[in-house]
């Protein structure tokens, strides 16, 4: 595991698993809550990802990254997907609650983010901080108001993976000989053109972390009737987001409403109303053949679906900060640093710092007077 200066790793027990989490290590534990910051990554990744803005926060804060089950240095135990990502979010509170920290500000990324919003479904939390984030019905085979396309989520789940990519992550490829090769994906899918980065390895040794043993990445999947031919399963991280197992849009009618920030970029290719991960797109698209047309198989329009559930959040009582960022893809923190830094620390109420940079320009604000 490649650290960075500062940042040290420490395994925590919880009662089901065995946690690994990343620290810098001159955070004091003592730190309150609401100075509290835990980051959680997404699929084919792990908390290594966080390390450059980990350093980058202020250090009066405690920032906590944790690995989710199956990625980094946490204990590789298989996932039940019929409670969406419960397993996931179960983890963290367990691993916080071994930490002595009832409440934070909770990051994340991707999947990370429907984690959170699980979580705060669940737990208290002070802050979310919605970085690329799944749409709030799962991914895949939605209609835009959230309804299921099909009952039993035809073309969404664990047969939705890339098998050949998923073969790299076992054969832990490094090159850049095969366009599914976890290098060549983060390059053509986690960030936009034209990102430069002297820390690419890390990221790939992150990627390659992925345990793709049974019940972690990608999943089962069942056989249907309807098109592509195969079902969301019962086991593994892709059947979590089926829509059959996941809806987190229940946070809207929370009672005590908290701010979240919604921060990603318009060049993402994985989260997005025309998703390249989205088999319903690729029919569309003629890539994957024998689409069913736009009335029993339309795209997901997974940004729009947020921007509504967020909308009505905001319409319920709640404060809503929406940052588009142009020239970006599926990892703002890496591309846009300063901007998502200002933007996370506004969130947690972190505002007028000597070091704060300037406000992210691209920023849209939604609170329940607009």
């Amino acid at each position: 595991m490649t650290l960075f200066d500062g940042i040290v790793a420490r395994i925590v027990e919880t009662p089901g698993l065995s946690v690994n989490v990343l620290e810098r290590g001159g955070d004091d534990p003592r730190t309150p809550p609401d100075r509290t910051v835990v980051l959680i990554h997404g699929n084919a990744s792990s908390s290594l990802f966080w390390q450059e803005l980990m350093e980058d926060l202020p250090h009066d804060l405690r920032v906590i990254a944790i690995d989710l089950r199956g990625y980094g240095g946490t204990e590789h135990a298989p996932i039940d997907a019929t409670g969406g990502v419960r397993d996931f979010s179960d983890d963290v509170h367990a691993t916080l609650e071994a930490l002595s920290i009832p409440t934070a500000h909770l990051v994340g990324w991707s999947l990370g983010a429907g984690v959170v919003m699980q979580y705060a479904l669940d737990h208290p939390v002070l802050s979310l901080t919605l970085e690329a984030p799944v749409s709030p019905y799962g991914f895949g085979g939605t209609r835009r108001d959230g309804t299921r396309l099909t009952d039993d989520d035809a073309g969404t789940g664990g047969g939705a993976a890339n098998p050949d990519f998923v073969q790299r992550l076992i054969d832990h490829d490094t090159g850049t000989d095969a366009p599914n090769s976890p290098r060549n994906v983060f390059r053509a899918h986690y960030v936009a053109p034209g990102y430069q980065t002297e820390h690419e390895d890390v990221w790939v040794e992150s990627m390659l972390t992925t345990s793709t043993a049974t019940g972690n990445y990608p999943g089962d999947s069942e056989k249907t009737e309807n098109w592509p031919g195969f079902a969301a399963g019962r086991i593994g991280v892709l059947n979590t987001l089926a829509p059959g197992n996941y809806d987190v849009s229940g946070i809207v009618d929370l009672e005590e409403k908290f701010p979240i920030l919604w921060i990603h970029g318009a060049l993402d290719p994985i989260v997005s109303d025309a998703s390249l991960y989205d088999l319903n797109n690729l029919g569309k698209l003629g890539i994957v053949p024998g689409w069913p047309g736009e009335e029993a198989a339309p795209p997901q329009e997974m940004v729009s679906q947020m921007r509504d559930v967020l909308a009505r959040y905001a319409d319920a009582g709640g404060e809503v900060t929406e940052v588009d960022l142009e020239d970006t893809g599926h990892t703002p923190h890496l591309e846009r640093p300063t901007e998502f830094r200002h933007a996370l620390l506004e969130v947690i109420g972190y505002v007028g710092h000597p070091h704060d940079p300037a406000p992210p320009t691209e920023a849209i604000i939604l609170r329940s007077s607009d």
